[in-house]
């Protein structure tokens, strides 16, 4: 296991201890005094609204051996003496940002472990693509991995942070700005880094799908020394890339279902509960079983069986991994209330693709009434009317019966759909959550299937708990 102490801090960070022990180990990470126990870290970030780095009284009382703290955070020096009275066993490091500090406290981490590492980005589907991924590396591996998106600036250190006994790790790498990867990724140093799709999520940020693949193509800064990089074949814009780049230092894999690639399944057969699928390898035919819906998740198990594959795993196992791996919830989580009402939980995050995706699987269930309960996708900018309207297109194609929307931009969903042959008087347009939730009471029968979905910040989980209670 790869201790670090304070003292590793200090010369990390250029830290100054105001209190206690260099040689303290430190380890269990946290941000959230309310997790802290017996022997956590405490660290404090400064947010918006809050600074976490006021609160390390709150993380003492808890239990916290050592809080690393911002000094600016402080306009007066702290009563060391008064701390030390009633924790005299315990340590304050100051570092001049802690952003920063935790940063370079997990690259330095990660740097005592000589593992597999699989980097996961993209514009959707990383965090089920993680899930499946460690799911099949766990056939092999003491495999740690990000806990639900925990794929931030700060998320991704915490991640790479919580390392004792593992052997392997798969994790999520987001980004919403150019810039931000390439800091995940020299972090993370991945053995294998996975891109899942070039899609529009964060668009508004970088102003087209060309610049959200140049931002994603950072991951590759990091990649290990013979590592590998493994793509979607079926995405436009990775397939061109990979076509017009051959000369590249390391190796690459392809899955798709569409275009020609290392991994491609065929005699796919999708049904409400998930999809099978046959695939051959190295002359002999094996039959995948998909738990969850959609073509999107076909796809992540091709990437999980090139993962496998990469690490030695046997076939048997890798088709074990993925037939019982663990979805995070709120991301494609179906579920049926007490009334027998399929509702599909999808309201984590929302972009065009993973709108796309989730109609389309709304749109081949087998249900008396079939309703989409969408809302703003956030983060578009000047293409979010473009955007919102394209999803409006896709309701209408996929022979949704009631369309129900909430929030500003979402109107566009619902005039894009009636103008695309849905009926008005199956639209239906809401300014709150409260709103749409007292309506689907009235509206939704046994045997219907509804779709909740939007990015996060319309919070439309306060739906589904609603309604999943009946």
């Amino acid at each position: 296991m790869g201790e670090i102490f304070v003292r590793d801090i200090l010369k990390l960070c250029n830290g100054q201890i105001i209190l206690g022990s260099e040689n303290q180990i430190l380890e269990n990470f946290t941000n959230d005094t309310r997790e802290v126990k017996d022997g956590y870290v405490y660290i404090g970030f400064k947010g918006e609204n809050n600074d976490g780095n006021l609160m390390f009284e709150n993380a003492l009382k808890n239990g916290a051996k050592v809080c690393i703290l911002q000094s600016s955070s402080f306009k007066e020096k702290l009563d060391v003496d008064s701390i030390k009275k009633e924790y005299s066993d315990r340590t304050i490091v100051l570092v001049d940002n802690t952003i920063v500090a935790i940063q370079k406290i997990a690259e330095y981490k990660r740097s005592l472990y000589d593992i597999p590492v699989i980097g996961i980005t993209g514009s959707v589907g990383k965090t089920s693509t993680k899930d499946i991924i460690a799911s099949v590396m766990s056939k092999k591996y003491n495999v740690l991995k990000t806990l639900g998106n925990y794929n931030s600036q700060i998320g991704l250190p915490l991640t790479v942070l919580r390392l004792k006994n593992h052997n392997a790790m798969a994790i999520e790498m987001g980004m919403s700005q150019k810039g931000e990867l390439s800091n995940l990724t020299k972090i993370a140093k991945p053995t294998v880094a996975v891109i899942t799709n070039i899609g529009t999520a964060h668009i508004g940020n970088l102003g087209s799908r060309e610049n959200i693949l140049k931002a994603k193509l950072e991951i590759l800064e990091g990649l290990q020394d013979g590592g590998t990089l493994v793509i979607n074949n079926d995405n436009d814009l990775l397939k061109k890339w990979n076509e017009e780049n051959p000369n590249k230092k390391f190796k690459v894999v392809t899955f798709g279902i569409e275009n020609k690639s290392d991994i491609m399944p065929y005699d796919i057969v999708s049904s409400d509960s998930g999809s099978t699928y046959k695939i051959d390898i190295e002359g002999k035919t094996y039959c995948v079983n998909v738990t969850v819906g959609g073509n999107h998740f076909v796809l992540n198990s091709l990437c999980a069986i090139a993962i496998g594959r990469i690490y030695g795993i046997n076939m048997e196992d890798i088709l074990d991994g993925i037939k019982n791996f663990e979805l995070t919830k709120r991301r494609m989580q179906v579920e049926k209330n007490k009334d027998g009402v399929t509702i599909i939980n999808d309201c984590y995050n929302a972009n065009y693709d993973s709108m796309k995706a989730a109609i389309e699987y709304l749109g081949k269930l087998e249900a008396t009434k079939k309703i989409s309960v969408l809302g703003d996708m956030l983060e578009l900018g000047i293409f979010s009317k473009e955007l919102h309207e394209k999803v409006g297109e896709e309701v209408a194609r996929n022979n949704i019966d009631v369309l129900i929307t909430v929030g500003n931009d979402s109107k566009y969903i619902a005039s894009k759909a009636i103008e695309n042959g849905m009926q008005k008087d199956n639209v239906y347009q809401f300014n709150s959550n409260d709103e749409a939730v007292n309506l689907i009471k009235k509206l939704v029968k046994p045997n219907d299937a509804m779709l909740i979905k939007a990015s996060n910040g319309m919070k439309f989980q306060e739906i589904f708990e609603k309604i999943i209670c009946g």
